[in-house]
């Protein structure tokens, strides 16, 4: 019986016996350098365009300086501190240098944040201080003492509902190891932790020393608090014991110098 060749077996080259041919490799074909200089042409020319339309064209120029934060200083008043010219290219304002000129000239400015606003306005982000302690002058003016304990401000009528620090450097142990300044910190920091209901009452803070820092109520009632640390459980343990000892019960005297102890007294 005759067996039939296969079909591999009828192709040329098994016949002959040679390899197949490697497979046709494509070349890539690198831009000519027509292209080469053309496309560099064009990113220089947009780059230039760029540059030239940010600093040089009438187009992207500051045209508005606006101002939003304040509450006792006028928009004015910031931006004639922070002195950025209208028609100054918006990119080359120079944002650290316009915060550092309002801060500088304006104490009562806390902070101050320096946007752009394209295509043609600068804005101007005030967080202004917060009076909680006034020091009385001789004259009859009032300082006011932020939370960190910076004087930042005189005025002529006292703010309602804010109280006034006394230092009794001159009975302090300690005075010449904490100076005025860190006095006047930690009495800061008492004011600012005390709960609303506590801070109406206070009429004012009177610094001894460091670790002797009393609260003067309405009602002639006197709070010894102490140092400044521990101020949350402090001003949670007076909130305690002026709910429980109304200004009518007699109770003059309140002690939370030692928070997990507090005390009440007549006198």
């Amino acid at each position: 019986m005759t067996s039939t060749p296969s079909r591999a077996d009828d192709s040329p080259h098994s016949r002959s016996g040679s390899p197949p041919p490697p497979p046709t490799r494509r070349r890539l074909r690198l831009p000519g350098l027509r292209v080469t200089v053309a496309c560099a042409l064009a990113f220089v020319a947009l780059v230039g365009f760029g540059a030239w339309a940010l600093y040089g064209s009438p187009w992207l120029r500051v045209e508005k300086v606006s101002v939003d934060g304040t509450a006792v200083l006028t928009a004015q008043e910031v931006r004639a501190a922070a002195s950025v010219a209208v028609g100054t290219p918006l990119a080359s304002v120079d944002k650290a240098a316009a915060q550092r000129r309002v801060t500088e000239a304006l104490p009562r400015v806390d902070s101050v944040r320096v946007v752009r606003s394209w295509p043609s306005g600068i804005g101007l982000h005030v967080t202004e201080r917060t009076p909680v302690l006034l020091q009385k002058r001789a004259g009859g003016e009032y300082v006011e003492i932020d939370a960190e304990g910076v004087r930042y401000a005189t005025v002529d009528k006292r703010p309602k509902g804010k109280p006034l620090l006394v230092v009794d450097r001159e009975k302090s142990v300690d005075a010449e190891r904490f100076g005025p300044r860190r006095l006047r910190q930690e009495a800061a920091a008492v004011a600012d932790a005390l709960p609303g209901f506590v801070a109406r009452e206070v009429r004012t803070v009177r610094v001894r020393s460091y670790d002797s820092i009393s609260l003067e109520l309405a009602g002639n009632r006197v709070v010894m608090w102490g140092s400044g640390e521990y101020g949350a459980a402090k001003a949670k343990a007076l909130r305690a014991l002026l709910k429980a000892h109304h200004k009518d019960s007699g109770v003059r005297y309140f002690d939370v110098s030692v928070p997990s102890a507090p005390a009440a007294a007549g006198s």
